[in-house]
């Protein structure tokens, strides 16, 4: 692909994520705030719970960036580094016309899809490029290389499991070093204390317990949605799938598939996991279909194009500020606009740094505020026992004696605020529901001040303001 192309590439990733430079998705706001807290002496797995692998929060720590414009610019390079890893393999595997397409498909279903997955470097996302290398390097016989990237893609996303068989079935042979290579890489975290309780064994509580009611017509329904969304993918690869004849290109479908729905809660960031093999196939399959198949392929990007480029010009003209799944955010804002206001961008009494605490889940709040954390936890799941995909609506708790002990923990620890981002969408989990907990509030904290989402509560040792 020419240098023109490149450019032209970048130039609309990086247009279209600057409009959302003002916007924190909480996808990518979990793992920046686990980033800042290592800026300020906090070690993850060891001095809070961190329920990610590594890999997702050492991004946010070793560039620095966790916010704004440099984030979403740091956001377009991921972008043209996935359609250059796209590209590349498609060049190899089968000439320059099904590279151009890799890359420009690649580039556009990064951008026009649901923008809390697409616009977030969180772990579904960042999981694409150690994906991607890891089958490259197979396919290329280069088996240790691609168990190394197998293993990266572990730190990733713990899903990657299901990455390994792939890139045995497409490096042929005696692929041991895949496997191996891959588990070396993959296990060094096991030695950090809480490694294993949080980033798996509460991984597996979570995937063990969906909020959704009948997942397998719930499956049915959001997979038939996303093939029709992505039809100008799907139709050319199912076309390229038949064609080729190729059985490990079904394997890697029917795995990634397997990966995008385990946990039976099919968010659109899980189905990722296809976008590698489906565009791939895709960009074969365009270069094999009749010419009028070809342009009705096409045709069938106006879908997703109609659907969120208007977005982009919403943001750059006036703001989110009708949009239901940016509320929260805006509230978070407001909070980090209210500390401004009233001048804590200070020491607290005591002579040392001011702490928080947000109840709920809401990282977006800990990244505006950059304060180091004043309990071990980044949001409240583990103290209320309710998985963050239900506690707006939910009362259901999947860890209780967890969740009961965590909290008696809380009230031996004094952090100088403690913001309860929770109670106003969900009464019933208010941090006042908790008899420990109201308790504790009332006796060391008084309100100070609110917004329509959060109520902020602080020390009362500290002076008042």
């Amino acid at each position: 692909m020419r240098l023109w192309h490149w450019c032209l590439l970048a130039l609309c990733a990086g247009a279209t994520r600057l409009a959302h430079s003002g916007i924190l998705w909480v996808e990518e706001a979990y793992p920046a705030a686990a980033a800042l807290q290592m800026k300020h002496g906090l070690l993850f797995y060891r001095d809070f719970f961190y329920d990610k692998p590594p890999l997702s929060a050492l991004v946010y720590r070793a560039t620095g960036i966790t916010q704004g414009v440099e984030l979403r610019i740091l956001g377009a390079l991921f972008v043209v580094w996935c359609a250059w890893l796209m590209a590349d393999f498609a060049r190899e595997r089968w000439g320059e016309a099904e590279s151009r397409a890799a890359a420009w498909l690649t580039a556009f279903f990064l951008t026009f899809d649901t923008p809390s997955a697409v616009m977030a470097l969180a772990p579904d996302l960042l999981f694409f490029v150690p994906h991607v290398a890891a089958v490259w390097l197979a396919w290329r016989r280069q088996r240790l290389a691609s168990g190394v990237l197998c293993g990266i893609a572990l730190l990733t996303n713990a899903k990657a499991v299901l990455l390994i068989p792939v890139c045995m079935a497409f490096a042929g042979g005696i692929a041991w070093p895949i496997p191996a290579a891959a588990v070396v890489l993959g296990a060094l975290p096991f030695w950090v204390p809480g490694y294993r309780e949080q980033a798996w064994e509460f991984g597996r509580l979570y995937a063990s317990d969906t909020f959704v009611a009948a997942p397998w017509r719930e499956g049915a329904l959001r997979t038939g949605g996303w093939l029709g969304f992505h039809a100008a993918l799907a139709i050319p690869a199912a076309w390229a799938l038949w064609r080729e004849r190729d059985w490990r290109w079904g394997l890697w479908l029917a795995l990634s598939f397997a990966s995008a729905v385990m946990g039976l809660r099919f968010f659109p960031r899980y189905y990722f996991a296809l976008l590698p093999a489906a565009v791939l196939l895709a960009a074969r399959g365009l270069q094999l279909l009749p010419r009028a198949a070809r342009l009705a392929s096409l045709a069938l990007l106006l879908i997703p194009a109609v659907r969120f480029g208007p977005r982009f010009f919403t943001l750059y003209s006036g703001g989110d500020a009708q949009w239901s799944d940016t509320a929260m955010n805006r509230d978070s804002r407001r909070v980090r606009e209210a500390f401004a206001r009233l001048a804590l961008n200070h020491p607290s009494a005591t002579g040392t740094e001011e702490t928080v605490f947000v109840w709920g889940y809401r990282p977006d709040i800990l990244v505006y505020l950059d304060r180091p954390l004043g309990a071990p936890f980044l949001d409240s799941q583990l103290l209320t026992g309710v998985l963050a995909d239900r506690h707006l609506t939910s009362t259901h708790a999947t860890a209780p004696e967890l969740a009961r002990a965590n909290r008696e923990s809380l009230t031996r620890l004094r952090p100088t605020l403690v913001i309860d981002g929770l109670g106003r969408y969900n009464p019933r989990l208010a941090i006042t529901e908790y008899p420990e907990l109201a308790a504790w509030l009332s006796a060391s904290y008084r309100p100070w001040f609110s917004t329509d989402g959060s109520v902020i509560y602080r020390l009362t040792s500290a002076p008042a303001r």
